[in-house]
């Protein structure tokens, strides 16, 4: 078994408690360290020399009205290396709703507007006459996009057939009381 260390793709997280000067009102914050993108491998780096910058500029991009505490930061740590961080508010307050609460039917049509908040958001980070020029007129891009979520479900549902008989085999370790 790999040593708490080793084989880890951790990235850091604090909470950051900031205490009013009246000591009524505290603020948290939360810092979390923000590594290359995985797409730089492909398209080159970043035009942000630090990490955190980029996630809020990306932010920024996709967001009508960001986090008012939205920002970047580097912290050396207790190894005295230096690692980049975006920082935001702990919990924005903002409305979510109960889907473990959401009959079938609910959940459709949260899914549907999840999907357009999100289609909508990503549009807003590029050139949205390109884009729509690249989607064209036709459903094949739906189509591909339904392709690809039924085989990426298919694909964890092998996953998880493969976790429970490596459970079973004893090849693995497994808490369900949590």
């Amino acid at each position: 078994m790999a040593g708490p260390d080793e084989n880890v793709l951790a990235t850091r997280a604090w909470v950051v408690l900031m205490d009013a000067a009246d000591g009524v009102e505290p603020l948290f914050l939360q810092a979390k360290e923000a590594q290359p993108s995985v797409l730089a491998e492909y398209c080159g780096r970043s035009q942000y020399t630090n990490q955190g910058e980029r996630v809020v500029a990306g932010q920024h991009l996709m967001q009508a009205e960001s986090d008012i505490f939205l920002g970047w930061t580097v912290a050396s740590g207790t190894d005295k290396v230096d690692r980049d961080f975006y920082v935001r508010q702990l919990k924005d307050w903002k409305f979510s709703a109960p889907i473990e609460l959401m009959v079938p039917a609910g959940m459709t049509i949260y899914a549907g507007l999840c999907g357009w908040t999100l289609a909508r958001a990503h549009a807003r980070s590029g050139d949205r006459v390109a884009l729509a020029a690249y989607l064209g007129g036709s459903d094949a891009f739906d189509q591909a996009i339904a392709g690809f979520a039924e085989t990426y479900a298919d694909q964890n549902e092998d996953d998880y057939a493969a976790l429970q008989a490596a459970v079973k085999d004893g090849k693995v370790e497994a808490a369900t009381d949590i």
